[in-house]
């Protein structure tokens, strides 16, 4: 999912360079890439999320930032959206969406607890994979998400 369809067939991108999708003051969006993303601890990530963001909307982004993403990642969350069905910005071949946290009830133990809780949604080009390995990524990502002292 990390990558490119051309030319008739899935060519894997040379990093994980995530493009964060950014809703524009005046309009639009853009989606950046944060080059390495998956070799930076997390608070320098958050870091440079918050640095596109601020570039992006005041019109500062590099060029080199919008032509690399190999995956995009939306969130509508802070807009207060449960869940987000994101659109595949070609010749990428996914794009996972994430919702906003809310407390909801859950069966722990048999009994049921509010839990912090959020959809996450996964949009991929059919072409590159299949829904086996799209279910096998969200499981991977819930499972950090269960974990954040490691990520």
């Amino acid at each position: 999912f990390n990558g490119f369809f051309e030319k008739g067939a899935f060519r894997a991108g040379a990093g994980i360079h995530v493009g964060w999708a950014i809703a524009l003051r005046g309009g639009g969006l853009v989606a950046p890439a944060i080059r390495d993303s998956d070799l930076k601890p997390l608070p320098e990530l958050m870091q440079a999320l918050r640095d596109c963001v601020q570039r992006a909307r005041i019109g500062r982004l590099r060029s080199s930032e919008l032509t690399d993403p190999t995956v995009t990642v939306t969130s509508l969350g802070d807009r207060g959206a449960d869940a987000v069905f994101g659109v595949i910005y070609p010749p990428q071949v996914a794009i996972l969406g994430f919702g906003q946290i809310v407390e909801r009830p859950w069966v722990v133990n048999g009994e049921v607890v509010p839990r912090p809780l959020l959809n996450l949604s996964l949009a991929a080009d059919q072409r590159a994979s299949d829904g086996h390995l799209g279910g096998r990524l969200l499981a991977a990502i819930d499972a950090q998400l269960l974990a954040p002292e490691r990520l």
